[in-house]
């Protein structure tokens, strides 16, 4: 028999001016499935298939505001060309019953983007370019006044535009490395002006662009930030930072945000938790040399962290405790009682990743009572599987 806690998560729930059917909420992941760049039949299919399984609300990613904005050429950069595309997307998730999210981010300097405008990215402060070391750029600028005032504005052009192709809720990434979370955290903002330094200037311009996104997109569409509880390392963000980070977005009137953790470019499994998928990693890999680099240097530099469920929940419920604005755990959410004390601990929506991936329809044979647990491991091969053509897959196969 469901709890009082489950039944509420099942249950209709506001979401800024939507109502979305249930509290589940697919969590924004890369799916591998933009060739060139390009929303693909498959990337429509597979949001459906979400839908279909049951979630209140997928959320498509990573959708970059910018060419420059990719970390590499497959991901999607949203310009008018594709609005008709993403247009078919959101279309067919609404028959299906579902909302549709759109995440939206910039790589800042975490990038192996040849295609990046004068072959070098940039961030709050230079910084060596690990992850496009081989690939010719191993160095990243300093972002200057104007370069911040233009992303701003691509950020602002590009939430207009997602709200334009029918999606019901927009999704910045403030978190995981990428160039919000850049500003946000110190061991990458080393900045003396006005956008560095205390943590009220280093919220500077992730703050102007929540503003500008707000501006551009009005009040009835919901806007939500993913951002981190920890960056997972010393000399990263921390949770009491993380707490202040919740306050400043709460006062700008931001309508729920998405708990999660990591910095890809430190530690890229401080986020998944479980197993190291090396091996799927290197034969996946495109590149001669990133293959060779993955093989000598990832058993030293992937840290692995033991999975256990829910493994955030600590850290997120500090932030639970400093806010009164509606809040989505993420984080090893895989079973029925992981739900409900998600629930119980006071947060309004479930945000569910690699569950998903495993069991599409994870949600709709929940409300069944078919099934207790997801088939998911931890294993981790979906993350190289991102890189096969065809995108994302659970390698367990059909459920």
């Amino acid at each position: 028999m469901a709890t009082e806690e489950f039944r509420k998560a099942l249950g209709p729930a506001r979401l800024g001016g939507i109502e979305l059917r249930n509290r589940f909420v697919k969590a924004g992941a890369y799916e591998g499935m933009c060739p060139g760049g390009e929303p693909s039949d498959a990337l429509i299919e597979h949001h459906v298939r979400l839908a279909r399984g049951g979630v209140g609300m997928t959320t498509v990613a990573y959708c970059a505001v910018s060419p420059d904005g990719r970390t590499f050429p497959q991901q999607m950069h949203l310009r008018p060309a594709i609005v008709p595309k993403l247009r078919e997307l959101t279309a067919a998730v609404h028959a299906a019953g579902a909302r549709a999210s759109l995440q939206l981010g910039h790589c800042g300097f975490f990038s192996r983007n040849r295609e990046v405008t004068g072959g070098r990215p940039f961030g709050p402060s230079w910084k060596w370019n690990m992850y496009g070391t081989l690939v010719g750029m191993p160095l990243a600028r300093p972002m200057t006044d104007d370069d911040i005032v233009r992303t701003v504005g691509e950020f602002g052009a590009a939430a207009e535009r997602a709200v334009g192709a029918g999606f019901d809720a927009v999704e910045l990434h403030l978190g995981h490395g990428y160039l919000l979370s850049q500003f946000l955290s110190p061991w990458t903002n080393r900045r003396e002006d006005r956008w560095g330094g205390p943590l009220r200037n280093r919220l500077r311009f992730p703050v102007e662009v929540v503003r500008e996104v707000r501006r551009r997109i009005g009040r009835d569409a919901p806007l939500l930030c993913q951002v981190n509880l920890r960056d997972g390392f010393p000399g990263g963000l921390e949770v009491d930072e993380a707490a202040a980070v919740a306050q400043a977005l709460e006062a700008e009137g931001v309508d729920a945000l998405v708990l999660s953790g990591g910095f890809t470019s430190r530690d890229a499994f401080y986020l998944f938790r479980g197993g190291i998928p090396l091996r799927q990693m290197i034969e996946v890999e495109h590149s001669a040399m990133q293959k060779t680099a993955l093989a000598l240097f990832g058993p030293f530099v992937l840290s692995e962290h033991p999975f256990e469920e829910l493994y955030f929940l600590e850290l997120a419920k500090r932030v639970r405790a400093a806010v009164r604005m509606p809040l989505g755990y993420l984080g090893g959410v895989v079973s029925r009682a992981g739900v409900e004390r998600a629930m119980r601990e006071g947060f309004d929506f479930v945000v569910l990743g690699r569950a998903l991936v495993a069991d599409p329809d994870l949600v709709e044979r929940w409300g069944r009572g078919a099934v207790e647990r997801s088939r998911c491991d931890a294993c981790n091969r979906c993350v190289a599987e991102m890189d096969r053509p065809g995108g994302v897959r659970c390698v367990l196969g059909t459920g």
